[in-house]
């Protein structure tokens, strides 16, 4: 690996790479999925497999590469065969030899292994037409899935590393200029724009300044920087090294969950890759610019996702928010002047510099221009990873991209960012996914997740389970938080156990609001969200739990099943499962439940393959 003293060996090298790849383009490739999700359906093991199968072709050795996700993490192991781009799915270690044979030595597709989608029953051959990539726009994982991330020289190859020599000739006002400029918003979930941050960090007299990259992403079901840090860890370096290059920092830090060991290990590998070759260190690409990264890994705690917490976490403190009014380009690491921003938001950097301002705006919507990635995940047929402009609608993530709901059942909500998040109901699926759009909604964009829920999810234990989670995850040091997210969940447990009252609803509601208003970080001001939102738009649950009486199903002993006998086909699938012996039948015939003999455990409506058994009120 040669050492770049000045940006015209960086570009004679590049320029060398991809060389190397044209004269290789028809040669046989094989790039095997090893994110995580992959990782443990047993990848490694299909990859290892295909380097031993390979070896023993006499002809032409095909490539084999390991890749970061590819998104479609339901379908892994995932692998792609070139040329053609075959889409391999669901992968195991003893389709390996019939690959090897059947589609790299004589060209035949394996049709039991290409992807049939669920809701057409079309069969597709090649990634790129499968509706959930076709209608995807990715960008920032342009390359996860494609490259090697451990490979410093497929990242440059792909032209990465480019942005840096353009920062480099910029200098700091014109670079915080075209930041601005492109009006790129926090990816982590804030919204605030990067552009007016940095020029913040970079005024401040003071040194000296770090750079951060927040990676720790607590929110349950959100994979969405684990998967960005594993599948294109260099990207997110050289986002940090234009912004610090921009605010005059000389010292970085990526702040990484040490439950991601993946992501870690990838990251590291990624550092000490650009440290052999002269990317980072002293005087880099023969500017005075001197810079270097430092991993650290967090214990878990939800609350680390905050800013200032984040940066306590780092000095060895207790991982608890600061008061708002310390702004963190003034005062942050060590009480230094510093820029944190999420690892996605690192990433979009290289891509603005390269791709030009005027272009970044072409993507999305005004205000809120480029990509966002989201962690699709819930009651949706294609759960996964994916990337859309700003601006599409809640509808074509979940329909179009998601296939729709599982078992074709009603869709009736989705909720989207994280814990602190909202739930957003069927009669807003038109709603543009944007950050302005979500939070006049009741909701947010947080760093990404998006939890698709259909009838069987009871709006109260929905609430119940967040507040729970958030409960367990309160740093405690204001009382808002730390004593009201715990009278919250008091209430809703009560109202899940059939103990609540109608005043119980409205104290909710007061509670919850004031919770909000009064709360002293971003965290604490939106753990409510859950709550608020269920009450806006699903009241009439709440009222009726009141009543004794959980639609969905979900709330044990408030209600009964009810069994629709122009729809049930006999199957006895219910009947097998029922712990209480509560329902009979003849097989291929309607089966009954008796309402004396019913707990309202719901088992029976999980796994009826009819969708004919509904819950009812226990009084009826």
């Amino acid at each position: 690996m040669p050492f770049f003293l000045r940006p015209s060996d960086l570009e004679y090298y590049r320029d060398s790479l991809k060389e190397d790849l044209w004269k290789a383009k028809d040669k046989p490739k094989l790039r095997v999925c090893c994110g995580t999700g992959c990782v443990s359906n047993g990848s490694l093991k299909v990859l290892e497999a295909f380097r031993e199968a390979v070896g023993e072709i006499v002809d032409v050795e095909p490539v084999v590469k390991f890749t970061g996700c590819h998104g479609f993490c339901e379908r892994g192991p995932i692998v792609i065969v070139s040329p053609g781009e075959i889409f391999y799915q669901n992968v195991r270690v003893e389709d390996v030899p019939e690959i090897v044979q059947r589609t790299i030595q004589n060209g035949e597709v394996i049709e039991r292994l290409l992807y049939r989608d669920p809701v057409t029953k079309k069969t597709y051959r090649s990634d790129s037409e499968i509706p959930f990539y076709a209608n995807q726009q990715r960008l920032v994982l342009r390359r996860s899935g494609h490259i090697d991330p451990t490979s410093i020289e497929d990242y440059i190859a792909t032209d990465g590393y480019k942005a840096l020599e353009l920062a480099l000739q910029l200098g700091s006002d014109e670079i915080i200029s075209k930041i601005t400029d492109s009006y790129l918003r926090g990816r982590g979930g804030g919204g605030f724009r990067t552009g007016y941050k940095w020029k913040a960090c970079r005024d401040v007299d003071d040194y000296p300044k770090y750079v951060i990259a927040n990676g720790d992403e607590g929110d349950p079901g959100a994979f969405m920087d684990r998967s960005l840090m594993e599948g294109d860890p260099h990207s997110v370096i050289e986002g940090m090294m234009i912004g610090a290059y921009a605010v005059g920092a000389c010292e970085g830090y990526i702040y990484v969950r040490n439950e991601y060991p993946l992501a870690v290990r990838r990251l590291e590998i990624a550092i000490e890759k650009a440290r052999e070759c002269g990317l980072l260190g002293k005087n880099i690409l023969g500017s005075s610019f001197d810079f270097d990264i430092e991993i650290c890994k967090g214990g878990g705690a939800f609350v680390c996702g905050e800013s200032s917490a984040l940066m306590r976490s780092i000095e060895g403190l207790p991982g608890v928010p600061r008061v708002k009014y310390i702004h963190a380009t003034e005062q942050g690491l060590w009480d230094k002047p510093t820029v944190l921003n999420n690892v996605e938001t690192w990433a979009n950097v290289p891509i603005i510099l390269t791709g030009g301002v005027e272009w970044y705006k072409t993507l999305g919507t005004k205000n809120n221009n480029g990509t966002k990635i989201f962690a699709l995940v819930g009651k949706v047929k294609n759960t996964g990873l994916v990337e859309v402009p700003m601006g599409v609608t809640l509808r074509k993530i979940i329909y179009e991209i998601g296939g729709g709901i599982l078992k074709d059942k009603a869709f009736k909500a989705v909720q989207t960012g994280g814990p602190s998040g909202g739930c957003i109901p069927a009669s807003l699926l038109d709603l543009s996914v944007d950050f302005d759009t979500l939070v006049a909604a009741g909701s947010m964009m947080g760093s990404g997740g998006m939890i698709v829920m259909d009838d069987r999810s009871c709006m109260v234990d929905v609430a119940k389970y967040f507040i729970d989670f958030l409960v367990e995850e309160s740093c405690g040091k204001c009382t808002p938080c730390r004593e009201g997210l715990k009278a919250l969940q008091k209430l809703l447990h009560d109202l899940t156990e059939g103990k609540g009252s109608l005043d119980d609803v409205k104290l909710l509601d007061e509670m919850a609001n004031e919770l909000s208003k009064t709360a002293l970080c971003g965290l604490g001001k939106t753990a409510a969200n859950p709550v608020l939102s269920t009450l806006k738009y699903f009241h009439d649950e709440y009222q009726e739990h009141v009543e004794g009486y959980c639609r969905a199903g979900v709330c044990q002993g408030l209600f009964v099943a009810s069994i629709d006998e122009g729809r049930c086909v006999g199957c006895g699938q219910c009947a097998r499962i029922c712990p209480s012996k509560a329902i009979s039948g003849e097989v291929r015939k309607p089966h009954i439940v008796d309402s004396l003999r019913c707990i309202g455990c719901g088992q029976c409506l999980d796994v009826c393959p009819t969708n004919s058994i509904t819950s009812m009120r226990r009084c009826s």
